[in-house]
């Protein structure tokens, strides 16, 4: 559960999935499910969520930092379209716990050593360029 910061008076508790996929070793993926909207996944750094519950991190759409850089409370995280921003602010020690779940599977660092992740990330190059051709 995470809280949506409608705004400095109003949020309300969301559920938010985290996850977390080997065959993407470097992205975390986490699915928001707002009341009476489609649920709506938002796919980022590993390493930014892992630095922005320390630290005040991110560029461009993805911005995370936790509250008090002092103590391990909470985290805020904001997502941006555009003009158009969401704030969520989540416990940090459930964002830590699912952090180490990932590690387990994949150590940080050693992302690039799956077998097939080249042959992944071509494909997924490749699908970029033919949905960017096919558009323009």
């Amino acid at each position: 559960m995470m809280s949506f910061l409608v705004s400095e008076e109003l949020s309300f508790r969301i559920p938010v999935e985290l996850r977390y996929e080997t065959s993407d070793p470097y992205a975390v993926r986490l699915t928001f499910h707002l009341p009476g909207d489609a649920p709506v996944t938002w796919a980022f750094g590993r390493e930014l969520l892992i630095d922005g519950v320390g630290r005040p991190c991110g560029e461009g759409d993805v911005h995370i930092a936790p509250t008090d850089a002092e103590v391990l409370g909470e985290v805020l995280i904001r997502l941006q379209v555009g003009g158009d921003q969401a704030l969520f602010r989540s416990s940090a020690p459930p964002l830590v716990a699912f952090l180490d779940r990932t590690d387990k599977l994949v150590p940080l660092g050693q992302e690039g050593a799956l077998a097939d992740f080249d042959a992944h990330l071509d494909e997924a190059l490749d699908r970029i360029l033919a949905e960017e051709q096919s558009a323009g």
